[in-house]
């Protein structure tokens, strides 16, 4: 009788339901062209619509781009004016095709904080692809974990001081509850491209078990070919969870 073969070594063993990437380098990439960095910024956009297009083609549940920290207020006035223009270009051209797709286009941060006309679009992509029944494409806007945990405890604390639970009841499932993805899937692989090996504020609790894949590749060089090879090595992985 014919037996199943054995699969090759370089097939992946798991899928992960979910991705986070902190998409880092389009400064290193325009400086190594000789390009303002706003051309970095733009190629990024780039890559930011092709992987998410291989992220559906893929199968994943959902996909989380760190886009703009609460740290990145930082920079300088205009490098900030102009990634709020870019993420008024991809709400403009891109919505049709998320809304097209069924993808559930959510965001996580206090975006209101942006100018009011960014704000406004973001809520329209909101509205217009709640509906939508298929993979979630969460981008994390004015983003911080840091805060994200602050605001948790906040809301947990005002309910025990009103006494709706009591702080004995506090547990991880309650504080998982009060974070901006608790409807998203587990966490299973953060990726960082452009070489540091740092997750600078980024889904500090949700990567408590998720597995790390730091890679050289500038974020404007990352597309489907390198989404697939990080699939690929996540799959080669042993997920314990503290067991054997």
């Amino acid at each position: 009788m014919a037996t199943a073969a054995a699969p090759q070594r370089d097939e992946p063993t798991a899928m992960p339901r979910h991705v986070a990437i902190i998409m880092d380098g389009n400064g290193r990439w325009a400086a190594r062209r000789h390009l303002p960095r706003a051309a970095g910024h733009r190629a990024g956009v780039e890559a930011v619509r092709a992987v998410s297009r291989a992220a559906r083609s893929m199968g994943l549940e959902a996909l989380t781009l760190y886009a703009f920290s609460s740290e990145n207020w930082r920079r300088p006035e205009d490098e900030v004016s102009g990634l709020m223009g870019l993420l008024k270009f991809f709400i403009r051209n891109d919505l049709a095709e998320l809304v097209r797709e069924n993808v559930r286009l959510r965001v996580i941060g206090d975006y209101r904080r942006f100018p009011g006309d960014v704000t406004a679009l973001v809520d329209d992509a909101l509205a217009r692809t709640a509906a939508n029944t298929g993979p979630i494409l969460a981008i994390a806007l004015n983003y911080g974990a840091h805060a994200e945990l602050v605001a948790a405890a906040q809301r947990l604390a005002r309910r025990a001081a009103a006494g709706e639970l009591s702080p004995d009841s506090i547990d991880s499932a309650a504080i998982e509850s009060e974070l901006e993805t608790r409807d998203l899937p587990p966490l299973d692989l953060m990726i960082r491209t452009s070489g540091e090996q740092r997750l600078s504020n980024f889904l500090l609790w949700q990567a408590a078990y998720a597995e790390l894949l730091f890679v050289d590749t500038l974020w404007p060089d990352f597309g489907a070919d390198e989404l697939d090879a990080a699939i690929r090595a996540y799959g080669q992985r042993q997920r314990r969870y503290g067991g054997l």
